[in-house]
């Protein structure tokens, strides 16, 4: 009977705490796609949602997200996969591809972005937006950027984008203006209407403009302030799609530039509306995140809930801003898988979350046997060109990553190493050499050796734990009894200002390079792995 009551015991509590870790959670946490993930663009067929990034100049391009809930996220595939499709070599890292729209309309997606320093503004299609996607559709006549689609009733598509002003009222001052797209010739027809210069008489750089029908009347959403403290949300009301619109008396509808400089969460805009099957709207908006004082993550993806007060949006209702945490959507909980902490590189393509830096012009790594076979080339990442650099997003403040390969050479020029991304010009390498490992820091474009020590094995294991400010380079000939090399550096390298594109992210990876000579020698990459961690000083 004792044995029978203590089996009953287990059973119960086994039962009971099983049944309590499937309970779905009530609340969920921004930022929902942390890491690189700016402006961000949505849109739900049936009870599928869909969403897409910018991604300047890394490749592929204009990552693609699927979600059933809006708040787990799962990696689908790429709108730019290409290489002949876009060529962004001899671009800066701030430009390339810019703030992209996802619609979909009658059984096909569509993707209208611009490419800056490219051909500008062009669009692409798929039945599935996993890809495969066309290559881009260019358009002529269709000045600015951040373009948007939408449908009418009448089945009619319109163009709405962003242009410069000649005549300036005011400093920074730019025009949102729609205009009928035929699909079938490519062409931008008829008249261009002029909808707004932004919520005020001093609004900057209206920009990102999405036009939606909502309770019978047109309803026009952009951002304005620029994308740093100053950015905001507004929104305008028409009953006619060619205007005039007229600002809502509440605009900003959102933005943080009110709460002080060292709010955690700043810089907030650039969002998107969507209703679900449910009749709620949410809107996702990138966002900024301060760690001591600095963001070193860039713009990321937020959510916030929308109810609708007559005609105007309500972010937040009882709040105004955008929360670190909050009751989620009314939707069924649908966890997704989660990126893997390591990569064996033992599939016959690489993981998604992998990518690189400008347009690749030939076959610079291969999977066999369980290894990436990283071929040095003899371009640097010091330059506008692509290089053998393969990198991932940080998506974490603290964070380790980690890495084993073998690589041998006779020659001075060869190299192979780690990576920590954010510009041609600031970057930090750690790299084996002939017979040494040399840690690297460019900053603002002057590159300068931090600490170097001698190596004379093989094969190698790397290492690079980061927290708060702060990233320690460590290296190890097994996957343990790492030593660092080098003292503790800052990450303000990488962050955002300090001569960085505002627009991109930072990302960590492999890098190798022959320094400008041809070679045919390769590194061999048996693993690597990236996982974010908790503060618990990993730096001493």
């Amino acid at each position: 009977m004792k044995l029978k009551t203590i089996v009953m015991s287990v059973l119960f509590f086994t039962i009971h705490f099983t049944s309590i870790s499937q309970i779905p959670p009530t609340q969920f946490k921004n930022p929902i796609l942390s890491g690189y993930h700016p402006d961000p663009s949505i849109c739900r067929v049936g009870d599928d949602y869909y969403l897409v990034n910018s991604s300047f100049v890394w490749f592929p391009g204009l990552p693609i997200y699927h979600s059933k809930d809006l708040v787990n996220w799962e990696h689908i595939g790429y709108g730019i996969s290409n290489e002949k499709a876009v060529n962004f070599n001899g671009l800066k890292d701030k430009l390339g591809l810019f703030a992209p729209t996802i619609r979909h309309h009658n059984g096909t997606f569509y993707i209208i972005n611009t490419c800056v320093g490219c051909k500008m503004n062009f669009y692409i299609t798929a039945k599935n937006p996993a890809g495969p996607w066309s290559d881009p559709i260019w358009l002529s006549d269709a000045p600015g950027i951040d373009p948007s689609l939408f449908w009418d009733d009448d089945g009619k598509c319109y163009y709405t984008g962003m242009g410069s002003v000649k005549d300036k009222a005011w400093p920074a001052q730019t025009v949102v203006y729609n205009q009928e797209i035929d699909l079938n010739t490519h062409q931008l027809i008829g008249e261009r209407n002029e909808l707004s210069f932004g919520h005020a008489n001093n609004a900057a750089y209206a920009e990102g403009p999405h036009i939606y029908k909502i309770n019978g009347k047109y309803v026009l959403l952009l951002s304005e302030g620029g994308t740093e403290q100053y950015h905001a949300m507004s929104v305008h009301h028409s009953d006619n799609l060619k205007g005039p619109f007229v600002a809502d008396i509440v605009n900003p509808i959102l933005t943080h530039r009110h709460l002080g400089k060292e709010y955690p969460i700043y810089a907030v805009g650039h969002g998107d509306l969507v209703e679900t099957q449910n009749g709620e709207w949410w809107c996702v908006m990138l966002g900024k995140r301060l760690n001591k004082g600095i963001t070193t993550l860039a713009r990321e993806t937020f959510l916030a809930k929308v109810e609708f007060e007559g005609q105007t949006p309500i972010i937040n209702k009882g709040f105004g801003k955008v929360l670190s945490e909050q009751k989620r959507p009314d939707l069924p909980w649908t966890p997704v898988p989660k990126p893997s902490v390591i990569d064996h590189f033992d599939q016959h393509d690489l993981d998604l979350k992998w990518c690189t830096i400008r347009t690749p012009q030939s076959t610079y790594f291969t999977i066999k046997n369980s290894q990436l076979q990283l071929a040095l080339q003899p371009e640097v990442i010091d330059s506008l060109v692509h290089s053998s650099l393969l990198v991932q997003r940080i998506m974490d403040h603290h964070f380790v990553a980690k890495t084993s390969f073998s690589f041998k050479t006779q020659k001075t020029n060869e190299e192979v190493g780690l990576c920590v991304y954010r510009t041609n010009e600031n970057y930090f390498t750690l790299m084996k050499r002939k017979d040494s490992l040399v840690l690297i820091e460019s900053f603002k474009g002057k590159r300068k050796e931090v600490a170097s020590v001698p190596y004379h094995h093989k094969g190698i294991h790397l290492k690079a734990m980061a927290e708060d400010m702060k990233i320690q380079f460590y290296y190890s000939t097994t996957n343990d009894h790492f030593l660092p090399i080098g003292e503790p550096l800052s990450l303000i390298t990488i962050a955002d200002g300090q001569g960085n594109a505002q627009f991109n992210g930072p990302g960590i990876g492999i890098y190798a390079t022959s320094n400008g000579k041809p070679t045919k020698n390769k590194a061999f990459f048996d693993w690597f792995s990236y996982q974010g961690v908790e503060k618990k000083t990993i730096i001493d």
